[in-house]
């Protein structure tokens, strides 16, 4: 316990008035058109860079861009090691600046980049990251950073390898979130070595073998590998018989982060729990909200799936 959590720990239970829960997605996902929904979301939290006559990429991102907002506030109440947390925690909107960095490279020019989500202090590399020139420089740029190599310098294996770094770094470094970054492991390396066919760099392997084991990670088969998965990642893989189904898994993932969340911002005790809580709480609120513009996008529609979110 420490008092440099007190004022941490007070702004992350204030930040949780920011989510509008299933209640408000629910109102999102009924609207009978896009442009409905983000009126609705206007005159919320989530107005943050919302523009109601936004396509549906552009509104689900302003809903992405609303959470990093809150996420640099919460990081800035918290001491030395709670911002820590909240960088590798956050680290997932570092990795979209350089998917999409890494893509307009690989095209030539052809693709635009998108507009880079403004990370400040949350930023583990991505001014270095955002100065490479070619595919070749930003890949040296990762090795030369905590993202650590990928093992080769296309889009895909810079994706790939950054998400593998990205879990195998807050596994290490965040007890209260190994669950959840071991089940996302699990169902990228799912995705990639047995619906996408395409096998892990050497680098990305090693390192998603300290989290999941080298025998998951070397598994021949979908089958063997669910039976290789440590205790950590096999929750969300259970019952998931065939990657093809592996959209089930998703769902789960993100309703086990909300509910962790909640059980973390219960605790009473002064330290980086409720803050990692908070954290999950308003990242599954974010992701919820996505989900509901895209139903509005196709004329309205539930979220008798979410149900478990209540």
């Amino acid at each position: 316990m420490s008092a440099g959590w007190v004022a941490g720990v007070t702004r992350a239970r204030a930040m949780l008035s920011r989510c509008l829960g299933v209640s408000g997605a629910r109102d999102v996902a009924g609207a009978a058109t896009l442009s409905d929904a983000a009126r609705y979301l206007a005159a919320t939290p989530y107005r943050h860079d919302l523009s109601t006559e936004a396509g549906l990429a552009d509104a689900q991102r302003a809903v992405s861009a609303t959470l990093l907002w809150h996420l640099r506030v919460l990081a800035g109440w918290q001491p030395r090691e709670g911002a820590a947390t909240l960088r590798l925690l956050a680290s997932g909107f570092e990795i979209a600046n350089v998917d999409d960095h890494a893509r307009a490279l690989s095209s030539a020019g052809h693709i635009p980049s998108a507009r880079p989500y403004r990370l400040g202090a949350l930023a583990t590399a991505w001014p270095r990251l955002s100065r490479a020139g070619t595919q070749a420089e930003l890949q040296a740029a990762l090795a030369g950073s905590a993202w650590g190599d990928p093992g080769a310098d296309s889009a895909a294996a810079m994706a790939v390898g950054m998400r593998i770094a990205a879990a195998q770094r807050t596994a290490a470094a965040v007890p209260q979130a190994v669950h959840w970054a071991a089940g996302r492991l699990a169902l990228l390396l799912g995705r990639e070595l047995f619906l996408a066919d395409r096998p892990l760099t050497p680098p990305s392997a090693r390192r998603a073998a300290r989290v999941l084991g080298p025998e998951a990670v070397g598994a021949a088969s979908y089958p063997d590998f669910l039976r290789r998965l440590p205790v950590t990642a096999r929750w969300v893989l259970d019952g998931i018989e065939a990657p093809t189904d592996l959209w089930r898994a998703e769902t789960r993932w993100w309703v086990r982060l909300q509910q962790d969340g909640q059980d973390l911002m219960r605790r009473t005790r002064l330290d980086s729990s409720p803050v990692v809580g908070a954290v999950a709480v308003l990242s599954a609120d974010a992701w919820l909200l996505r989900g509901a513009l895209e139903l509005a996008a196709r004329g309205g529609g539930s979220l008798e799936a979410f149900d478990a979110l209540v």
